[in-house]
């Protein structure tokens, strides 16, 4: 059985792309998401599909950063599932493929029964099992440089920004306003029957196409600018 794996490390990002991506190269594979950071153990849906899965299923990532973005956590990741048999397929890094892995291994010389001959094949053999680890190890470890550089750029950003004067964030007592926001009170205010409209509250949410929290938080606070009012 083939699942997919897909992550993202803040609720903004847009998730459909790596679903997209799997999709596309496996049409039939059953997607496990979430929206977490990859440098935070214990993620939900990641132990649901560690758990699922059998010898011989497949787990297709976007790219190793969606499995860990902790090198060493996602090489112990990587060799546990490997040891079970589990195939692991990285649409972006597929040189650290499970099934190139196998084959780096399996490239090994076999035991020619002459001592001195053995001992030499065997340490080669050793060498190229090291130099597969190596590339896989490196892929998780480029993946971990990479986040830090982003926070890193981000944190200078910010710093430069801030030396140049301007404003970082919400000014303290403002109110961030999302885009939708005012039309939708509008809607809400024009139509609802609690502020004299013909639709009821469930008919509204539909109307404003917003969900129940949202809505009857716009709602309050509709109440609240009328009596201010």
């Amino acid at each position: 059985m083939v699942f997919g794996y897909c992550r993202i490390s803040k609720p903004t990002q847009n998730i459909e792309r790596q679903e997209r991506n799997i999709l596309a190269s496996f049409p039939n594979a059953v997607i496990f998401k979430e929206v977490y950071t990859g440098v935070v153990i214990n993620r939900h849906a990641w132990l649901k599909l560690s758990k699922a899965v059998r010898k011989g299923d497949t787990i297709v990532f976007d790219s190793v950063s969606r499995m860990s973005r902790n090198a060493k956590e996602g090489i112990e990741q990587y060799m546990e599932l490997l040891d079970k048999g589990i195939e692991l397929v990285f649409l972006k890094e597929p040189y650290v493929n499970t099934e190139n892995y196998k084959q780096a291994l399996s490239g090994g010389v076999e035991l020619v029964g002459n001592d001195i001959a053995d001992v030499y094949i065997e340490a080669t053999n050793k060498v190229l099992k090291l130099l597969a680890a190596k590339q896989i190890e490196l892929a998780f470890e480029q993946s971990e440089k990479e986040v830090m550089d982003i926070r890193q750029r981000t944190k200078e950003g910010i710093e430069t920004a801030r030396l140049n004067g301007k404003q970082i964030g919400l000014v303290k007592g403002s109110k961030l306003i999302v885009k939708k926001e005012a039309p939708a009170k509008e809607l809400i205010r024009k139509h609802c029957k609690t502020f004299g409209g013909t639709l009821n509250d469930i008919e509204c949410i539909k109307l404003a196409n917003l969900s129940r929290n949202t809505y009857y938080k716009y709602k309050r606070e509709i109440k609240e600018e009328l009596t201010e009012e």
